[in-house]
């Protein structure tokens, strides 16, 4: 219940209670006394959960740079990986086009392609 009271304690506070305030007036402080510890576990959980909100917020703030550094990682094996391919392609089409006979690239596919259809 609470750290470091046990039952003896509380029922020694009872008693306290009892004969301070009076069994009149007991109901009626034992009921502001739980709207009071009320109160204070609302601003709690307001407090709780305004700090969990700040501490998302933050999580999605370091999530978008990390995939903005992804995204601009990933343009970059992208460029990298097109540049490669088109060299490939350019180192590629000397020789081929030498050993068509002198036919244009373009005649050559062309001609490949009314071929396979």
């Amino acid at each position: 219940m609470l750290p470091g009271i046990g039952f003896t304690e509380l029922m020694v506070l009872a008693v306290a209670a009892l004969i301070i305030v009076g069994p009149k007036d007991l109901p009626m402080m034992m009921r502001r006394l739980g709207q009071f510890v009320g109160k204070g576990r609302a601003m709690a959980r307001e407090f709780q959960a305004a700090f969990d909100d700040i501490a998302r917020q933050s999580e999605l703030e370091d999530l978008r740079k990390e995939i903005e550094d992804l995204k601009r990682s990933n343009s970059l094996k992208q460029a990298t990986s097109d540049l490669s391919s088109y060299e490939q392609d350019v180192n590629c089409d000397g020789p081929v086009a030498l050993r068509g006979g002198g036919k244009a690239r373009g005649a050559d596919v062309a001609g490949n392609a009314g071929s396979q259809a």
